[in-house]
């Protein structure tokens, strides 16, 4: 359906700039512009619906949802009939970022619940913070809010995992240094403990223990090879209260022990 023009048109900025709110409209809002704009629009639904309505046709924009609208595309975007509609959105200019995302006219992009919803949320509220605040170094700051929240956006697209599996492996890297229950994790992606286990194998090719190991030993080698730290301390850092597992396990992963891998790499930077 063509976008036709209307008193709603907004006028174009005489400048190009970051800037954004946080709207909660009922279903008399609409936004309607038949040249497009001259910057990219990213809205983060937090409850009710929007809808975007463009050449390519209309999409719409749930709770948990971030849509992103292309600059240059005709439009016109509102509240769902029937609806109110709570939601942060922004305008800015294209980044560099934006290539690693589909060439739609409007990216609508659900995010799982749990902690990268919160983190985008956390993220978002930074950026009208800092868009409003205009200190020091104000737009660089909100620059990299949005490549933040692009790039996660982008990540999510390139590996494209079961979400009770992106979860899982949130949950994960938040305790890495804890004791890990395979049926708390499973509770909270609302499995059972068999089927989590199997879906996660399924998914990354390995279990979830060993997922877990491979984090650790990856982090201990990072903290000994630069961080100065010993064999013994980094074990204990990542998590591991028996340093002969703790060595079995990276010898098995790095083919050294993990005293032959600091001295490896003492005498590479040597």
């Amino acid at each position: 359906m063509p976008i036709i023009s209307s008193p709603h048109d907004r006028p174009e900025l005489p400048y190009a700039t970051i800037f954004g709110a946080h709207f909660d409209e009922d279903d008399t809002y609409r936004t309607r512009r038949q040249n497009g704009m001259n910057d990219w629009l990213i809205v983060y639904t937090l409850g009710g619906e929007g809808y975007f309505q463009t050449p390519a046709g209309e999409k719409r924009c749930k709770a948990g949802q971030i849509a992103l609208l292309r600059a240059g595309v005709p439009h016109e975007y509102g509240t769902v009939k029937g609806q109110r509609w709570n939601f942060l959105w922004a305008h800015f200019q294209k980044l560099s970022e934006n290539d690693y995302l589909p060439d739609d006219e409007v990216l609508i992009h659900t995010l799982p619940d749990g902690s990268i919803r919160k983190r985008i949320y956390r993220t978002f509220l930074n950026l009208l913070h800092d868009s409003r605040d205009r200190s020091g170094f104000w737009n660089s700051l909100c620059e990299n809010s949005l490549r933040e929240i692009i790039l996660l956006i982008a990540q999510r697209l390139t590996k494209k995992l079961d979400a009770r599996i992106e979860h899982t492996l949130q949950l994960l890297s938040q305790s890495m240094k804890e004791e890990v229950r395979i049926e708390e994790l499973a509770k909270a992606a609302g499995l059972s403990s068999s089927r989590l286990s199997h879906l996660f194998k399924q998914e990354m090719g390995h279990s979830i223990v060993m997922h877990l190991n491979k984090m650790r030993l990856r982090q201990a080698a990072l903290l000994m090879e630069y961080m100065g730290r010993t064999a013994t301390e980094a074990s204990l850092d990542v998590g591991f209260n028996n340093y002969n597992h703790f060595a079995a396990l990276f010898r098995r992963l790095y083919g050294v022990s993990p005293r032959e891998y600091i001295d490896l790499t003492s005498s590479k930077r040597d």
